[in-house]
């Protein structure tokens, strides 16, 4: 029989073992970000505005209490998006960001002046991109899109999920979906995950409720929400903006164009992450022996 401190000290073992993890964990994920941003630990201490030793403790989780202060910093240092928040928040401190507080007073429906009119120069210079381009918020309702993801889906029915509202509604619900969105399993996985990832970090926003509650009304997305999404994640490692270097089928409804690879890419200023809002970009590329649909390297922007 195990005497009681024999317990406390397997206990403490688990504890210390279970601490490890985390810190690695944290370790892997933060090195990994700067790697891709090709940046030195000095760089990153230098734009955090501290010393290159304490952020080599920051790296390896060597951290007395994690702070959102400190959370928000380095995820603004390291050009994080916001999925990628969530994962270092989760890594750090167990938990999902709280609404980040310099994001929330400022809206894309500001009435401000000149708010309006810098979002109108923006439209203007969008429509300027030959590739489809689009501006969503939290619960990736369409705010802006240029004419090429317009023409991208000029040949979508009228139906309650238009890709000019919603771009989640549109890819798990509207019935012309598969037609664009070509291998539409993998896709509509992706959303699901994206889905639960954005759940995590606004749990309490109505509009992604209400898209979960669609899903589970959906025999088959319900399925898919509950048992292939989380295998698929394990596997993936990541949502429908984040999987390093996917690279996914899309048909463009010009035959000249057709069937392309495509490349889901984050690239959003600060300007617009100000609002609350996040600028998404389909690249497409052409189809090759090389480029395999679901994996291939990564580019050097922020892919998925």
């Amino acid at each position: 029989m195990r005497t009681g401190s024999h317990q406390e000290a397997d206990h403490g073992d688990n504890d210390s073992l279970a601490a490890e993890m985390k810190a690695n964990r944290l370790q892997h994920f933060l090195k990994g970000r700067r790697d891709h941003l090709a940046l030195s630990q000095y760089q990153v201490a230098e734009r955090l505005a501290i010393s290159d030793r304490a952020y080599g403790n920051w790296e390896r989780g060597r951290v007395k209490e994690w702070t959102d202060e400190k959370l928000y910093a380095l995820a603004e240092v390291l050009e994080m998006s916001e999925y990628q928040t969530t994962r270092l928040f989760l890594y750090a401190v167990g938990r999902a960001p709280q609404p980040d507080l310099r994001a929330t007073f400022c809206r894309a429906e500001s009435q401000d002046p000149g708010v309006a009119a810098f979002l109108d120069d923006y439209t203007v210079m969008m429509d300027a991109l030959s590739l489809p381009t689009f501006v969503i918020d939290q619960r990736w309702d369409v705010k802006m899109a240029n004419r090429a993801y317009r023409d991208l889906f000029c040949k979508v029915r009228p139906h309650a999920a238009m890709p000019s509202d919603n771009f989640l509604r549109f890819g798990l619900f509207h019935p012309d979906a598969p037609t664009v969105l070509v291998d539409h399993l993998k896709w509509q996985l992706a959303m699901l995950a994206q889905l639960s990832s954005s759940l995590e970090r606004h749990d309490d926003d109505a509009g992604l409720q209400a898209i979960r509650r669609d899903v589970y009304l959906h025999a088959g997305l319900r399925d898919a929400y509950v048992n292939d999404m989380p295998d698929w994640v394990l596997g993936s490692g990541a949502d429908l903006v984040h999987h390093e270097g996917a690279v996914r089928q899309l048909r463009h409804p010009d035959a000249h164009v057709g069937l392309q690879g495509c490349r889901l890419v984050e690239e959003t200023p600060r300007s617009l992450r100000a609002l609350g809002l996040t600028r998404m970009t389909l690249v497409l590329v052409d189809l090759d022996d090389r480029l395999s649909p679901e994996r291939c390297t990564a580019p050097d922007q922020q892919a998925a």
